[in-house]
């Protein structure tokens, strides 16, 4: 269970926010009976469907449920945040690297030595404090807001998360901590992953932050400790990149020792971790960054120079592969973007901060973790350390760097960029599967207390109706035609956003009834263990746009092991797609799809450009080809 000592979800103005809604039963059902019927097939439908009369007919088990729902969205600031929390990232078993943990990779940095890195990390460690002191102060603006329904303010809850999270494994669920006591109490140190061992960096001495040459200076300290050789210790971090019920046995068998209890505590209450990685011999084009930072590279390169756990980790490579991974459980991508921001700007925007020699103090040398290893604590690590390589030689990633075009022109033709783009995933995955399947794309709810997110479901009727057009035989559908169901998919996904985004999508709804009717000890409601349920949660799809303002991109592995990661970032004329499948899997194929999305975007754009052309030609016979008209995010 997540452990949080918190406030109540206000925006830093002290405006409370309204509670997540609670969508009628029958609305939920509905939408759910819509979402699925063109995605399985006929009689298994028509079996789903009367499944979900029962439940929802007046005086069934949905009737009861729903109550019992209503009370706790009375009793609770956010009655669906510890079921979703648990069923999204704490009871999953997965590994974090990959499967879990997102990833912002940074623009490439040419560091002319290592004193050139070092100090690149020294100046990010000194943003970090920075960025620190302004959550402590809760003095950081409140996010409104962008996009569909623009202005409002939204729950800044997530950044009080950032650097007092810990999220510790367990054997059936993991535990989210978050310590949310007065500042006297908080976390003074970082740690510094440096040839795979750690060291504990204290960012206070004598009452007082240290500066930037002061950091810089313990930075080196620590690079030439970790180069002795007859000091080094087993590479302990790998065991964090494992499944979690894994590494929830290794973490028990290692704190029957004092010294590695003592490590643990150092480890689980820093502020967060500076991974100082070695160069990784490799060509740094984006996709190489990408899965660099994904996974590290094994344990042949920085795999093990990591903490999993610890919800953010900056990455600083010698050859300038730099970036940040965050634990996804304490809060949503916006988080790491916001901060990455904050940060990259810092390093590149402020003159150097470097202080005079005579008012340099010398702090405490940096303090080595120790670790006592035994036979069987060897053998876990070689054990984990062989599944994070398969994992690594497993990953299939293609970065596309799309610069036809980008939001602006998608704007001009007045749609929504996020409905198109994603209307064009889907036509990218009919090319290569001749079907579309249950896809996620992230909505965020933080317009609401403690708000994370829901789903869109993307793969409407309408987007089927429009993909199916696109792909038929040629002359089978006029370019009126096309347009006009390409206008209703965009409808469609813009409709289901602002549903989602305003708390009435049926993802967490659906949960939620799931888990009241286990709290009930009810056998499980007939909905739930139907075929359709279990299969519209498989999404081989997993979408989101994670838009940043400066060069940098956020990527992520596939859900399932048959399906897509597809992260988007789109800019005013290129949109940057990073799209991850799993090479195990002979079904999926990365390079097929990006090749398959990047036509797609072309064909839409044709499309729209054709329709235009059409449309301002003197009218032959009034056929409405026009311009699709706005539906704006």
């Amino acid at each position: 269970m997540p452990i949080m000592e918190k406030e109540t979800g206000r925006t830093t103005v002290g405006q409370v926010l309204p509670k997540v809604p609670l969508p009628p039963l029958k609305q939920t059902l509905d939408t759910y009976l819509k979402c699925v019927q063109h995605l399985v097939k006929e009689e298994q439908f028509k079996k789903t469907k009367a499944i979900a009369e029962k439940f929802g007919a007046p005086g069934g088990v949905g009737e009861v449920l729903q109550k019992k729902l209503l009370e706790r969205r009375d009793t609770t600031t956010n009655w669906v945040y510890d079921y979703w929390l648990e069923d999204m990232y704490l009871n999953n078993r997965l590994a974090l690297p990959v499967n879990s943990s997102p990833v912002m990779v940074f623009p490439k940095q040419t560091f002319r030595d290592q004193k050139g890195a070092l100090r690149f990390a020294a100046r990010l460690v000194r943003g970090v404090l920075d960025y620190k002191a302004l959550i402590d102060a809760r003095a950081l603006p409140v996010d409104f807001a962008r996009g569909q329904l623009a202005g409002t303010p939204l729950c800044m809850e997530q950044y009080y998360r950032i650097f007092n999270s810990y999220r510790y494994p367990g054997l059936k669920t993991d535990t989210l901590k978050v310590q949310m006591k007065a500042a006297s109490s908080a976390p003074e140190h970082i740690i510094v992953a440096c040839k795979n061992q750690f060291f504990v960096l204290d960012v206070v001495a004598n009452n007082k932050q240290l500066n930037e040459t002061e950091i810089l200076s313990q930075l080196e300290k620590i690079m030439k400790m970790s180069e002795n050789a007859e000091e080094r210790l087993p590479p302990l971090g790998v065991l964090t990149s494992d499944g979690r019920t894994e590494w929830a046995q290794a973490r028990d068998a290692l704190t029957k020792d004092q010294t590695n209890r003592d490590s643990l505590a150092l480890m689980e209450s820093c502020m967060c971790v500076l991974c100082l990685d070695e160069p990784c011999g490799l060509e740094a084009r984006d996709t190489t960054r990408a899965v660099l930072m994904l996974h590290g590279g094994g344990r042949e390169k920085n795999g093990a120079n990591r903490w999993y756990d610890k919800s953010m980790q900056f990455v600083v490579g010698m050859d300038g592969v730099c970036g940040v991974v965050c634990d996804h459980s304490p809060f949503e991508g916006i988080v790491m973007v916001q901060l990455s921001e904050y940060l990259m700007k810092y390093i590149t925007g402020s003159p150097c901060k470097m202080a005079r020699a005579s008012s340099i103090r010398d702090p405490p040398p940096p303090k080595r973790l120790l670790w006592k290893c035994n036979p069987h604590i060897q053998g876990l690590l070689a054990a984990s350390g062989d599944r994070l390589q398969r994992l690594v030689d497993n990953l299939d990633m293609d970065v596309l760097n799309f610069n036809v075009y980008g939001k602006d022109l998608i704007k001009k033709l007045k749609m929504s960029p996020d409905a198109f783009i994603q209307v064009a995933l889907q036509l990218a995955f009919y090319k290569c599967n001749k079907r579309l399947v249950s896809t996620y794309e992230s909505a965020s709810i933080r317009r609401f207390q403690d708000g994370r997110v829901d789903n869109i479901r993307s793969a409407t009727p309408e987007a089927l109706a429009f993909v199916m057009s696109m792909t038929a035989e040629r002359a089978t559908f006029t370019d009126s035609d096309k347009m006009k169901r390409l206008r209703d998919a965009i409808n469609a996904q813009t409709n289901y956003t602002i549903a989602a985004i305003t708390g009435l999508a049926i993802d967490n709804h659906l949960l939620g009834l799931l888990r009241i009717a286990k709290e009930l000890n009810m056998e499980k409601p007939e909905i739930f263990s139907d075929e359709t349920y279990s299969s519209s949660n498989q999404f081989i799809l997993s979408t989101s746009q994670v838009t940043t303002t400066m060069e940098m991109f956020c990527c992520y592995g596939p859900v399932v092991p048959n399906g897509y990661g597809a992260c988007y970032n789109p800019q005013s004329d290129h949109i940057i797609f990073c799209v991850s499948s799993f090479w195990e899997n002979t079904g999926t194929s990365s390079a097929v799809f990006v090749k398959a999305l990047n036509e797609s975007l072309l064909e839409i754009r044709d499309l729209c450009n054709r329709s235009s052309a059409a449309a301002t030609r003197p009218a032959v016979s009034g056929q409405g080809a026009g311009l699709p008209y706005k539906s704006g995010k």
